[in-house]
């Protein structure tokens, strides 16, 4: 990643305002930081949109009021492993047809693979047909459109910054591609279409318009959005598009692995299947679960857990405590939670066994790991809690933090129900999108080879034993 790219603590606690919205996460850079660099490149060898300056002017906009320099260009000639380098994250805004020839493609492959950013704009998925590469980092290539209208979006995940500023239904108007293929088995979707609110759409119910993806080395973001002129004037879609931006330049964290086979445990709509142990609650508003009060814990009843993989957003509003907590048996009384499961803390600003990836009080996160993955207060991060036999993984916005081994009877991760803490009074943590999906059993026994896998994202050269039992007598695993 680019040096420049690691801004987020400097910047993102501040907030912009555009219009009457609020976006977080942009400031004026500190003095002592260098600010990153954009280009936005909008060259066309097919149809040319009248919105491609409209959309360099608000992205120049943002640039000066985000802390971010921008330069744009229609000249290919720009596309050189030296110039290339200058930047943190290239935009293709509405570019068409073969903008690149060979060395040009062949540079611009380089520094993605570098870890450079990639933001597609609108036409980005009617571009290079014939290049493999560009078509697996746009994600999608474009097929049809149907005529200009207004359509509900459908927000899919509300913890990136592109899209975490968004109610769950997004109505606008634009111009809505259909794409020759879904992008959902090879990137994170952010945003799909619902169909019945527009006519022309021929993807069916799984329409995406918007997603995100770590593609061989960088880091790639698209929106359908942005053949209106009137698009990057309007307050929501700028933020889209700033979101989308901090992303592919690192400013801003989030978990573009792609994901599917969950099950909503919360959803936004209700709480059933959860029960309130001990004092405090948990308020809803806006799809999101916020503590209030406490010592107390919200848990699932309705499911034990045995081996799986649970998700879940959440965000501190400043200085303030909470955990999840798994692997635990069904009781009212939240203290049964602490002394029979395991807790992955929230707070950051606590000894290292007991901060942000935490297995409280047990083992710490790789710090210098967390540090580069954890977005600050205000700011929304997602976790990933892999549970398997005795085994827990912690991943924060798809970087893996913690790999810890039970080796205690009394606190055994095979089954057990999983909870979320309201800490006390001043502890403002707030929850969205919790879902789990079950993973196969994988146990072996002692003295037998152990199973290797790679979780989905890491790099091939790791590789993790999973579902090991402990050595009789909780002695070392073998």
């Amino acid at each position: 990643m680019h040096a420049s790219a690691r801004i987020a603590t400097a910047t993102a606690s501040a907030v912009l305002l555009l219009g009457t919205m609020a976006l977080p996460g942009s400031a004026a850079p500190h003095d002592d930081v260098k600010e990153s660099r954009i280009l936005v490149f909008s060259k066309t060898a097919g149809f040319r949109h009248d919105s491609i300056p409209d959309g360099i002017a608000a992205v120049k906009d943002l640039g000066a009021q985000g802390g971010f320099t921008v330069d744009a260009t229609e000249d290919a000639g720009a596309f050189t492993a030296k110039n290339l380098a200058r930047y943190d994250a290239v935009v293709f805004l509405s570019t068409t047809g073969d903008v690149l020839d060979a060395p040009q493609q062949t540079a611009f492959e380089g520094y993605i693979e570098r870890g450079g950013g990639y933001v597609g704009v609108h036409a980005a998925a009617d571009t290079e047909y014939d290049w493999p590469f560009y078509g697996g980092l746009a994600g999608a290539y474009f097929q049809s459109h149907p005529h200009i209208q207004p359509a509900t979006v459908e927000v899919e995940d509300r913890a990136h910054p592109a899209t975490a500023h968004l109610g769950t239904g997004w109505e606008r108007t634009d111009e809505w591609y259909n794409y020759r293929s879904n992008p959902r088995e090879r990137a994170h979707i952010l945003a799909t279409l619902d169909e019945s609110s527009y006519t022309g759409g021929s993807m069916g119910e799984d329409h995406p318009i918007s997603w995100c993806q770590n593609y061989r080395g960088g880091r790639a973001f698209y929106t359908g959005g942005g053949h209106t002129r009137e698009s990057y004037a309007e307050p929501a879609f700028r933020a889209h598009l700033l979101g989308g931006i901090r992303y592919a330049t690192g400013a801003a964290q989030a978990d573009c692995r792609p994901e599917q086979g969950y099950t909503a445990l919360f959803d936004g709509t209700g709480t059933d299947g959860w029960k309130q142990a001990g004092p405090g609650s948990f308020t809803l508003a806006d799809a999101t679960l916020t503590s209030a009060g406490g010592l107390g814990m919200l848990w699932y009843e309705a499911q034990e857990m045995k081996s799986y993989s649970l998700k879940l957003d959440w965000r501190m509003a400043g200085d303030d405590n909470s955990g999840v907590f798994v692997g635990f048996p069904a009781s009212d009384d939240p203290w049964s939670a602490v002394n029979n499961g395991y807790e992955i803390q929230i707070d950051a600003t606590d000894v290292p066994e007991r901060t942000t990836g935490s297995v409280y009080g047990f083992q710490s996160a790789d710090l210098t790991a967390r540090d580069r993955a954890l977005n600050p207060p205000g700011e929304w991060n997602t976790y990933e809690i892999r549970v398997e036999g005795e085994r827990l993984r912690v991943l924060l916005n798809g970087v893996k933090i913690n790999d810890f081994t039970n080796h205690d009877p009394a606190r055994s991760l095979r089954q057990g129900h999983i909870g979320i803490q309201n800490h006390g009074d001043g502890d403002e943590v707030s929850f969205r999108n919790i879902r789990v999906k079950e993973l196969p059993v994988k146990e072996r026994l002692v003295g037998e080879p152990p199973v290797k896998e790679r979780l989905v994202g890491e790099p091939p050269v790791k590789e993790w034993l999973v579902g090991e039992l402990p050595v009789k007598g909780g002695g070392q695993r073998s």
